[in-house]
């Protein structure tokens, strides 16, 4: 039964529509009579747009049914009532909104009598006959009205177009105990709180609007309080926590279990708009609808929490959502994989297995004293053992792996083991820092974790899920401290026992199974997971063969993330110099020389901080150092762009390679491909457009460019046209996937393609092409700067300021209203200064007199901050809030 409450919950009181409150629309409001579960005429109150639409003669295709949960009311769903009744107005499709004030809530009647989950149900029905829909219904709730409004949907999927919701829970959890209850609504339940936490006072709804992410607005928070000013007015407040089913005999227990059960039968669209930093509804909650609903969409929008629809623009999302899945002209339906037969990334190693040729060579292995060589037979053999022992651990096709392993033998053997069985490998390197490397586990939410022990400590004390193992075998104490459940040897030596299973290794992942979720750099936001099949890992294995030829017989030293696990999917032998690959500042010269000279190396493959350090530590090179270098025959930097200075430099360091920088990113590893005396050619034409030259398209990329408009915002068909300045528009065999759990970010990135274009991918950088089909890179879309006189790309301007011999790099950032921007430098001198400030009159002169656009202002800093992972991208996003900030006023601190 229910918990009891005091007095003030039996308390009735009668409906009646709101005082003026901000964002919302009296016209919205009405009151309707219908009979509840027990025959009683009650009233509501709901917001309603449909007689605005009717007024206008706009016919609605279907209605978007909106349900709060608790303690909000329907002034939680304002912005989309708002932004629908917009979207139609103005020709847009049309959904009629309707947001009921459920029973004891809201401005809805107060009846006395208690309602458990089934009466809920019933009352939206009653409400919603009432109202008379207009076409299909759309269910969105949040909260406990998330299982509400499911609830009708499970009831009703004959009347359904769709379903969404906002953070809820519909799993009841453990027929037993209290653990599976989120820790604040243990609390609000425990006895002696309920009453007086929800009822005889406020605190509940307090806390509630104190987890806006950022805080509510005052008269937004007085809004929600409107309803809920006396203990009678929130007598529903408590009945509703009361109405947790938490034991096995409650009364609401088999209903939620049934609407539970019923979601594994509905097939309409679904989505899942969620805010992560939620107390109450944390991502398992996410993971089990997922889990029940296998199309659902989801979108999980970083740094929202429990009130997402305050935190973000969630009615946007909730439109262009319906717009997609609803009507599926406006996008281009999902592609078949190529049926051809995929060389799966094994491959080489699979061929390969009785081979006794050097495979891997770690320069500095951990624990170890000096290089260590891996043959060929070793690692295959390494590989099969640990895939067998994954499988007896319980990894099965599609569980998903992080991998916290730094790059070496033990990564390589540990991501080759996992495809062979079919696992998803989950890749964010400690680049991330612990905060990004939190979201980027918890957002890919694997089953299994292995890491080496800094990662492991990381998991176990900020609460990343998965099932542990160790890299190396940990003393029992510490183990068991650290939650781990098994070393990579005791997988190896399993797997060995199992070596005559013909069973073990039985499955083999089709080439359109996920394979990777590779996780961003975060240097343009919070990290996205982008995921990649069997296919297109294999495709960027075979463009990189292709472009550079690349393969067995090369020896390749790779000093860069994402590709230090490639060498035995390329059958080359490949080298892990003395480094943080993760911090690749740490690589020094002289460390590269050895590497080189250990392996014989080919190919050296390094990011942009690398080659810098490389640079400034190449004294130390001794001769025999040269002669190792001076044998390299292809040299590669990826991951941004290298000035033409520092390339001559480390050209110079290695005189027999040809240099390349090819452009690309995690969502396509390889786009374009240029080298260095390209690069100096493309420097030396005069009529060389703004932006940095990054070379013609790889053989299996198209490249094409999306037109900004006077507002910035790329609008334009896919043209090859030279000189046409917009966003750059990739699609290739290697282009990812999809992103992993950001719909919107997903749907953006595809906007405008149609059934018959090509599968192209919106990079969200800024360039155009040359007669010559040169690709130039002028910036990031999220950086254009919009002037009263037009659109400005930052790459331009900036190459000008650092022309200068006193400029070691430079920023142009825009401040101030869009439309209306003005343009800031922000210069790291070559003589830097010891805090920031505003540049000398002969710096500030020198500037305004190299750019072809006015400054309105000119700022010295001692160093410009980067990205943590790449150690070279400007982050311009946060020097054009700091300038903002100093200009209208504010401390001249560090940005």
């Amino acid at each position: 039964m229910n918990r009891a409450l005091p007095g003030a919950a039996r308390h009735v009181a009668a409906a009646y529509l709101p005082p003026a409150l901000p964002g919302l629309d009296p016209a919205w409001s009405r009151l309707v009579e219908a009979d509840d579960a027990a025959g009683v005429t009650r009233t509501w109150h709901v917001l309603d747009t449909g007689p605005a639409l009717a007024a206008a003669g706009v016919a609605p295709r279907g209605t978007v049914v909106c349900v709060h949960g608790n303690p909000t009311w329907s002034y939680l769903w304002r912005r989309l009532l708002d932004a629908a009744t917009d979207r139609a107005l103005a020709g847009g499709p049309a959904w009629r909104v309707v947001a009921v004030d459920q029973l004891d809530m809201g401005f809805s009647d107060r009846t006395g009598a208690p309602r458990g989950l089934a009466e809920r149900i019933s009352d939206l029905d009653a409400v919603l006959g009432a109202l008379a829909l207009d076409g299909p219904a759309v269910t969105l709730g949040h909260d406990w009205g998330g299982v509400v409004s499911l609830g009708w949907a499970v009831e009703h999927a004959d009347r359904l177009a769709a379903v969404a919701t906002l953070n809820t829970a519909v799993h009841p959890g453990p027929s037993e105990g209290r653990d599976h209850v989120p820790a604040p609504l243990r609390l609000a339940l425990a006895p002696g709180v309920l009453g007086a936490g929800t009822v005889t006072t406020g605190a509940f709804l307090e806390t509630t609007l104190a987890l806006a992410h950022p805080p509510l607005a005052p008269e937004v928070k007085d809004a929600f309080r409107a309803p809920y000013r006396t203990a009678t007015e929130r007598g529903g407040i408590g009945a509703f926590v009361a109405d947790i089913p938490v034991p096995a005999t409650h009364q609401s227990r088999d209903v939620l279990e049934r609407v539970a059960d019923g979601l594994r039968a509905l097939e309409v669209p679904a989505l899942a708009l969620w805010g992560p930093r939620d107390p109450v509804f944390s991502d398992r909650y996410l993971d089990d609808l997922g889990e029940r609903l296998p199309h659902l969409d989801v979108h999980r929008f970083e740094g929202a929490g429990h009130l997402v629809a305050e935190d973000v623009d969630y009615a946007s999302a909730v439109l262009d959502w319906l717009e997609v899945v609803l009507e599926p002209a406006a996008d281009a339906a999902p592609e078949a994989g190529d049926a051809d037969a995929v060389q799966p990334l094994w491959h080489h190693l699979d061929a390969r297995r009785d081979d006794a040729d050097v495979a891997l060579v770690e320069m500095a292995p951990p624990g170890g004293a000096g290089p260590r060589s891996v043959s060929w037979r070793l690692l295959t053999r390494r590989v099969d053992e640990i895939a067998r022992g994954l499988v007896d651990l319980g990894v099965r096709p599609g569980d998903r792996v992080s991998l916290l392993v730094p790059p070496g033998a033990d990564l390589t053997a540990v991501l080759y083991a996992c495809l062979r069985v079919g696992a998803v490998v989950v890749v964010a390197d400690a680049g991330l820092g612990l905060r990004g490397l939190t979201r980027a586990v918890r957002g890919a939410r694997p089953a299994f974790v292995i890491g080496a022990r800094p990662g492991l400590a990381a998991a176990r004390a900020l609460g990343w899920p998965g099932v542990r193992v160790s890299t190396t075998d940990l003393p029992g104490p510490l183990a068991r401290t650290l939650g781990v459940r098994a070393s990579l040897a005791d997988l190896a030596e399993r797997g060995a026992l199992l070596a005559d299973r013909a069973d073990a290794l039985a499955h083999v992942p089709a080439a359109d199974d996920v394979a990777a979720v590779l996780f961003t750099s975060g240097s343009t936001g919070p990290a996205k997971g982008v995921v990649y099949t069997h296919r297109q890992i294999a495709a960027v294995r075979d463009a990189l063969a292709a472009q550079y030829g690349v393969g067995p017989g090369a020896s390749l030293v790779a000093g860069f993330a994402p590709f230090a696990l490639l060498g035995p999917a390329l059958g080359t032998r490949s080298v892990t110099p003395d480094m943080d690959v993760t911090a690749p500042r740490t690589l020094t010269a002289r460390a590269l020389a050895a590497a080189v000279g250990a392996a014989d190396a080919t190919v050296v493959f390094l990011s942009p901080a690398a080659i810098a350090n490389v640079v400034a530590t190449s004294d130390a090179l001794d001769p025999a150092d040269h002669r190792a270098l001076a044998g390299v025959e292809t040299f590669l930097s990826a991951g941004a762009p290298v000035s033409p200075a520092l390339l001559a430099r480390v050209e110079s360091l290695m005189p027999g390679a040809l240099a390349h920088t090819p452009y690309g990113m995690t969502e396509s590893l390889l786009v374009t491909d240029v080298t260095g005396p390209e690069i100096r050619a493309a420097a030396a034409d005069p009529a060389r457009g703004p932006g940095v030259c990054v070379g013609r398209p790889v053989r299996s990329a198209l490249v094409r460019i999306s037109a900004l408009d006077a507002t910035g915002a790329a609008v334009g068909e896919p043209s090859d046209a030279p000189g046409t300045t917009g966003e750059v528009l990739v699609a290739a065999p290697h282009v990812k996937d999809h992103y992993d759990r950001l719909w919107l970010t997903e749907h953006a990135s595809r906007r405008g393609r149609t059934p018959t274009s090509p599968r192209w991918h919106r990079t969200g950088d800024v360039g155009h092409l040359d007669a010559q089909g040169h690709l130039w890179i002028e910036g990031r879309l999220a950086h254009v700067v919009v002037t009263a006189t037009g659109v400005v790309t930052p790459v331009g301007p900036e190459q000008a300021l650092e022309a200068s011999d006193a400029v070691a790099r430079a920023a142009v950032v825009g401040v101030g209203p869009r439309g209306a921007q003005q343009l800031v430098a922000v210069l790291e001198p070559v003589d830097p200064p010891r805090r920031p400030a505003l540049a000398d009159d002969v710096l500030a002169t020198d500037a305004r007199s190299r750019t072809p656009v006015p400054l309105a202002a000119v700022l010295v800093v001692p160093d410009l901050p980067t990205d943590v992972r790449h150690n070279s991208k400007v982050d311009r996003a946060r020097l054009a809030t700091w300038a903002d900030a100093v200009l209208a006023g504010g401390r001249m601190v560090a940005p």
